[in-house]
């Protein structure tokens, strides 16, 4: 008999439904292995106008087994110089911390993640990392000094590197067979994006209809009430 799908695959499967169709603008999402929802592999175009313009960059999202009340893990796999970007590609952003009080983090705890979060929020998030760089905080210093550097124009090495990255990112495209894209229009899609609220109804609703899934899943749930 087959067993009952744990909750957290419920939630992704209804996320990964609702990105096919309607996805976000700027990003290809495959399942790595089509057996396993709990990791994406997630391709983004660089976005028109900015440095990234024509860029073609791999990353794993990999899920937790109790998400969506933990964050998933964003990584890339392409090289990425960037001042929230560690060595090994992880990004350093808020809304992928976990959701723990912590003074000495310099977050409000609303800046991190909560179960009303989604896929959509992330995906997001980063892409406006990536025009817009922490600098306060960096998981790349070396990155961090060089882009303010490049900002208050002192020198133009942080862009030259980025432009090196998209380049080297185009040759990966053509071995993929991959097109990206180079204008606004086919750039943008139509999407839509649910506000806040919206997410929060969504999420409200899952958990009304799921939660009773599997035993394991209830003892999550108690474990993460008692923390």
């Amino acid at each position: 008999m087959a067993l009952p799908m744990a909750s957290s695959a419920k939630a992704l499967a209804k996320e990964l439904k609702n990105i096919q169709e309607e996805p976000v603008e700027g990003f290809k999402i495959t399942l790595v292995d089509e057996n396993n929802l709990y990791d994406w592999q997630v391709a983004i175009f660089g976005p028109p106008g900015t440095l990234y313009q024509g860029g073609y960059f791999k990353a794993h999202l990999r899920f937790p087994g109790d998400y969506p009340y933990s964050p998933p893990t964003f990584r890339f796999l392409s090289n990425i110089w960037h001042p929230n970007v560690y060595s090994n590609g992880e990004v350093c952003i808020s809304i992928l911390h976990p959701p723990i009080d912590d003074p000495q983090g310099g977050e409000l705890p609303q800046e991190r993640w909560n179960p009303t979060q989604n896929v959509r929020t992330v995906l997001l998030s980063v892409i406006s990392l990536l025009n817009e760089p922490n600098t306060f905080s960096p998981a790349n210093v070396d990155a961090s000094v060089m882009f303010r550097d490049w900002v208050d124009r002192k020198n133009a090495k942080y862009e030259e590197i980025v432009k090196q990255q998209v380049h080297d990112s185009q040759k990966e495209a053509l071995r993929d067979g991959v097109t990206v894209p180079s204008t606004v229009e086919e750039y943008c899609v139509r999407t839509k994006i649910p506000t806040r609220e919206e997410a929060t109804i969504e999420m409200e609703d899952f958990f009304d209809e799921d939660m009773d899934c599997t035993e394991e899943d209830d003892d999550l749930q108690d474990d993460q009430d008692t923390d």
